[in-house]
């Protein structure tokens, strides 16, 4: 897919704030379910039994509270854009018909009104919020800066997520599935390698570690790599304050490496990317 220059071809797709709700002023039309298909470029690909039953029965109760979104196919149907898990539960609710706004929208308005709206859902999952933020920045050409704007997310919270991308495969799988948290996510993030990180995913799981012991637990593992890696115990003073570097990892949300030289010493702050640097260093002048 060809990039939208930043800007020009933003501009067809925003305000997001107003689209994803719909106007106001805009007919609400009751369509049959029947006549709905689902959204080609839905990023949502798990959604709970459990959870789509309670909204179902909330429908039985108290109908649709708020439209979806569609846009005609041209052959007598209609593609939802905004609202998949409203569709789904009213098809377990049995209902006839829909209350939708309809939108003239292109492929890719489509696509991105449907990853904005998914990102500003509170129960999304980490992984699948990474991936949004993903397409967005791929797909559309989007900086972190211009996206924080967008969706009113901070963008320091956006390169956090995004960065969950660089875990291995299995480690996401086990964001996705609710085994491991956002927060123990990022500090596996600072778990030096990949087999590591792989240890260490394994080792929270089994022993159902909290995020505070798991942070403890990197800190004793690094620790150990060093020694092993001299062949020795540090020398006092090679690695002065850990406590320190802790604290200033989870504020910066990145490596940190204090070291000694002499009767003072030097603070290494990692970074991953041009944005990375910009957000740490916004952090750090905050």
């Amino acid at each position: 897919m060809e990039k939208k220059a930043l800007g020009k071809g933003l501009d067809a797709l925003l305000p997001i704030r107003d689209q994803v709700g719909g106007a106001p002023s805009q007919i609400i039309q009751q369509i049959p379910l029947e006549q709905i298909l689902p959204n080609r470029h839905q990023p949502r690909k798990e959604f709970t039994e459990g959870d789509l039953r309670e909204l179902a029965e909330s429908i039985k109760h108290n109908g649709i509270l708020q439209p979806v979104l569609v846009r005609r196919t041209g052959d007598g149907f209609f593609e939802l854009i905004v609202g998949e898990r409203r569709f789904r539960a009213a098809k377990m609710a049995k209902l006839s018909t829909l209350p939708a706004i309809v939108r003239t929208s292109s492929d890719d308005q489509s696509m991105f009104l449907a990853l904005v709206e998914n990102i500003q859902r509170r129960d999304l999952n980490p992984m699948e919020e990474a991936r949004a933020y993903s397409r967005l920045m791929t797909e559309f050409g989007l900086t972190q800066e211009i996206l924080s704007d967008r969706v009113g997310k901070d963008r320091s919270s956006i390169a956090n997520v995004s960065r969950l991308l660089t875990l291995p495969s299995e480690i996401q799988k086990m964001v996705e599935s609710d085994q491991l948290t956002l927060g123990h996510a990022k500090v596996i993030l600072g778990a030096r390698g990949v087999d590591a990180q792989r240890q260490l995913a394994r080792r929270i799981v089994q022993t159902h570690l909290s995020v505070r012991d798991t942070e403890k637990l990197l800190v004793r593992l690094r620790d150990g790599e060093k020694r092993k890696s001299r062949g020795h115990r540090p020398k006092n003073g090679s690695h002065p304050y850990p406590e320190v570097e802790e604290e200033l990892r989870k504020r910066l949300g990145t490596k940190v490496v204090i070291r000694s030289r002499g009767r003072g010493g030097e603070i290494a702050v990692g970074y991953f990317s041009k944005d990375d640097l910009s957000r740490i260093v916004e952090v750090i002048l905050s």
